[in-house]
C-alpha cells in the first residue's frame, strides 16, 4: 500500500471532528496498527507519480515497484470550479487536517467575537456559509445548528446567538442530489426547523475572505465559508487519456477495470 498519509480517514464523519463532536482518533486509523498482524503486507509513505501499464510498474516519490495487480483508490480532491479566490479563502473538508483547521477556526471566531465592539465584524465572525447541499454540506449545517442551540450559548454566555446565522447554499433546486426526493425534502425541512437558512438554485461567484457574492447578486458577510460543493480527481500520468471522463473521473468496465 502506497499513500501520502500513514492512516485511513473515515471521511463521512469529518464534519463531527470539525464541529467538536468527535476526537480525531475516532475516525483516523493508522495503517501499521490495523495491518500489523497481517503477513505479506507492506506500507510505504509515498505518492504515486505515474503508472507504466505496459511494464506492470508504478513510479512513486520514493522509488518504483512492479505489480501483478494494481488497485487505484486515490480518492478525490476539492473542486473549486476554477475560482481562485474561493480556493484561497474557503475552508475545504476533505481530510483530517481540514477538519482540525475548521474546528480551530470556529472556536477562534467566537473567542474573537467576544473581544470586538465592531458589530459588523462580530456578525461576520458568528455567521457561517456552507456551499454544497450534498451529505457533507447538510451534515455540517446541521452540526453547526446543534452547536448554536445546545453548546455555544453555554460556552459563550456573553454573546447573543440570535445574531448567529447559518446559510446552506446549493446550486440546484434540491438538497441531497443522488438520494431520493423524500430524503432531500426531509433534509430541507429539518434544517429549516433547526434555523438553517437554505438557499436553493444559488451559486457562489466569488469570496474574498469577508464577502460572498452569489449569482443572483446577493451578498453575505462571513469570515467562514465551508466549501463542500464538488470533487474532482487528479489523473495519474500513464493512464490512457481515453479513460478519463468528465470531471476527471475514470471510466471503467463492468469489472471496474
Amino acid at each position: 500500500v502506497f499513500d501520502k498519509y500513514n492512516h485511513h480517514c473515515f471521511q463521512p464523519l469529518l464534519y463531527q471532528v470539525a464541529s467538536s463532536g468527535l476526537d480525531t482518533s475516532s475516525i483516523v486509523f493508522p495503517f501499521r496498527r490495523r495491518f500489523g498482524r497481517q503477513k505479506d503486507f507492506f506500507f510505504r509513505l509515498g505518492e504515486v507519480t505515474s503508472i507504466k501499464p505496459e511494464e506492470n510498474q508504478i513510479e512513486t516519490s520514493i522509488g518504483s515497484v512492479k505489480y501483478d495487480y494494481l488497485v487505484l483508490a486515490n480518492g478525490a480532491t476539492t473542486n473549486y470550479y476554477g475560482m481562485k479566490d474561493v480556493e484561497e479563502h474557503a475552508a475545504p473538508l476533505k481530510n483530517i487536517i481540514d477538519s482540525i483547521k475548521l474546528r480551530n477556526k470556529i472556536i477562534q471566531n467566537f473567542e474573537l467575537a467576544l473581544l470586538t465592539d465592531d458589530a459588523e465584524l462580530m456578525n461576520a465572525l458568528m455567521d457561517f456559509v456552507i456551499v454544497g447541499g450534498g451529505p457533507t454540506g447538510v451534515e455540517m449545517a446541521g452540526a453547526l445548528a446543534e452547536l448554536k442551540s445546545h453548546v455555544l450559548p453555554r460556552d459563550y454566555p456573553e454573546l447573543e446567538f440570535s445574531h448567529m446565522d447559518i446559510h446552506l447554499v446549493e446550486a440546484t433546486g434540491r438538497l441531497l442530489n443522488g438520494m431520493s426526493d423524500m430524503a432531500g425534502n426531509k433534509a430541507l425541512q429539518y434544517l429549516q426547523e433547526m434555523g438553517v437558512k437554505v438557499h436553493l438554485n444559488t451559486a457562489v461567484k466569488s469570496y474574498d475572505g469577508h464577502e460572498v457574492l452569489f449569482n443572483n447578486g446577493t451578498k453575505l458577510i462571513t469570515r467562514t465559508l465551508v466549501w463542500a460543493a464538488g470533487v474532482t480527481v487528479k489523473p495519474i500520468t500513464g493512464l490512457n487519456p481515453e479513460v478519463i471522463g468528465r470531471g476527471g473521473r475514470m471510466k471503467v468496465d463492468e469489472f471496474n477495470r
